[in-house]
């Protein structure tokens, strides 16, 4: 079987250490995570992680079963095969001279982003979106000099109004 990149989200009280065994699980089964944005959730109390990870479907499924035994954990779901909206948030700190500035901020434009912050020799720029966007904005402005790179992770939930019963209260 092929590895292929699974989304999973998992639910979990928010309490101190859960955040470290759920990794551990990860990292006792070999699989390196790709990607881990956690924070809260709908509900009070509860915190939702956004794991990303390489791995065929019946190895992600094992982790998957084994995930639900954690303390702490509340639910699990590979969304892996739904639709989903993912997005990801990357701060990208850009060297700038008068030449460049002006092809630096057409760039930035094109794509949406937004520049946050502007030093004599640097730009900083915000861009929001999926892995994919991200990586090319990066891969543009690559050439003119990154002076330093920030990415939060991807965040990612089913597409449309499926509800797990629990709604808002």
């Amino acid at each position: 079987m092929v590895a292929t990149k699974h989304t999973i989200v998992v639910q979990v009280a928010n309490r101190p250490g859960v955040l470290n065994r759920v990794a551990s699980l990860f990292r006792r089964r070999g699989f390196n995570i790709e990607s881990i944005a956690v924070g809260g959730s709908e509900a009070l109390g509860i915190s939702r992680m956004t794991i990303i990870v390489d791995g065929t479907s019946p190895m992600v499924e094992q982790v998957r079963k084994q995930l639900d035994k954690v303390i702490d954990v509340i639910k699990v779901s590979d969304i892996s095969g739904e639709n989903i909206i993912s997005r990801e948030l990357a701060l990208i700190k850009v060297r700038t001279t008068s030449a460049t500035r002006g092809e630096i901020i057409q760039i930035v434009g094109t794509f949406r982003a937004k520049i946050v912050d502007v030093s004599s020799d640097s730009v900083a720029v915000e861009v929001t979106g999926d892995e994919a966007k991200v990586d090319s904005l990066y891969n543009l402005l690559r050439p003119f000099g990154v002076r330093e790179i920030s990415r939060t992770g991807v965040v990612a939930m089913t597409r449309g109004t499926a509800d797990d019963g629990r709604g808002e209260e």
